[in-house]
């Protein structure tokens, strides 16, 4: 039997990671919804970071424990834990960029999903948590499903048809590095959350206002920059574009939530469990049935949750 403290904590990963597996999936149908096309990118992107800081003091507030985080604070500390995750993040976020203008969707897609694999790797160099047989062939149907999910998605979208030399050293390096990137990142997120002790919601605040400045520098050259002076912060809002912006918020806060409470790897399964969630509330909300790819992958994806959970690593019994 489990101790009431593992139960109680068992029980919140789980709340967690179902709320976040809703939110990430019903998040593509509601910004399709409520922002409409002339909203500027970076507007809605800098307004969610706010709605990120606003979530996380409250939620520390409420934990009352707002006055000792304060005085807790330094720039060092914040640096170390939050300052290199965010911009490994941010090349990430740009290596992305270049690769989807240079390969076809599905590719892009399929190559996407090794950073799971990677979330493992570092998450074993850094915090020395090992895998067991199980969980490693859990997740391989992890990414064997959302390779089938991306191939749904994707199958529609033609190939870009470019030059070799480009597709290579363009699209398929770059996806890749940002893959590694996304594994170290996150095993970094976790490090910072369990071992050194970081709040999450502290963490989450940095993160925002480093992604912030970063994104507020790039708009001196940037297109949306230019719309942006040309057209006001605002262009294209109304007040339903709110609902979206805070939903991923929200969304952004469960993910700090999740890392921090049950690691990078599991979070990965979560991810791939919201593609599913979205094919299902497309068929609700918009008619359109999941491909044969989805209903393939749904299986496979509850098959991998079980045999990880069901199957931890067990330490070798010293004899005594």
């Amino acid at each position: 039997m489990a101790p009431p403290q593992s139960q109680g904590m068992g029980g919140r990963v789980l709340f967690y990671s179902i709320l976040l597996t809703l939110q990430y999936g019903a998040q593509p149908l509601i910004s399709k919804r409520f922002i409409r096309r002339e909203v500027i990118v970076t507007s809605s992107v800098l307004t969610c970071e706010l709605a990120k800081v606003i979530c996380a003091v409250f939620f520390i507030a409420k934990e009352g424990s707002l006055r000792r985080v304060y005085k807790e604070w330094t720039l060092i500390g914040a640096l170390t834990a939050s300052g290199l995750p965010a911009a490994i993040y941010a090349l990430q976020n740009s290596l992305l960029q270049i690769s989807y203008r240079n390969l076809d969707s599905l590719t892009f897609s399929m190559l996407n999903q090794t950073k799971i694999i990677f979330t493992a790797f570092f998450t074993y160099f850094i915090l020395r948590q090992k895998q067991s047989i199980q969980q490693i062939g859990a997740l391989f149907l992890l990414i064997a499903a959302a390779v089938l999910l991306s191939i749904g998605e994707g199958s529609s979208k033609g190939s870009t048809g470019g030059n070799a030399d480009n597709i290579l050293f363009y699209g398929i390096v770059p996806v890749l590095v940002a893959s590694v990137l996304s594994g170290l990142a996150s095993a970094l997120c976790q490090w910072a959350s369990q071992v050194k002790k970081h709040s999450s919601y502290l963490m989450t605040i940095e993160m925002s206002m480093v992604g912030s400045l970063c994104l507020l520098a790039s708009t001196l050259k940037s297109p949306d920059g230019e719309a942006i002076r040309q057209h006001g912060f605002f262009y294209g809002w109304t007040p339903l574009t709110l609902i979206p912006v805070i939903s991923n918020a929200l969304g952004g806060i469960l993910v700090g939530l999740v890392t921090s409470y049950a690691g990078g790897v599991r979070k990965g399964f979560v991810i791939v469990s919201a593609l599913c969630v979205t094919a299902l509330l497309q068929f609700i909300f918009e008619g359109k049935p999941p491909s044969i790819y989805c209903l393939a992958a749904l299986p496979l994806v509850l098959i991998s949750i079980s045999i990880y959970q069901k199957y931890p690593y067990l330490g070798k019994k010293k004899k005594s």
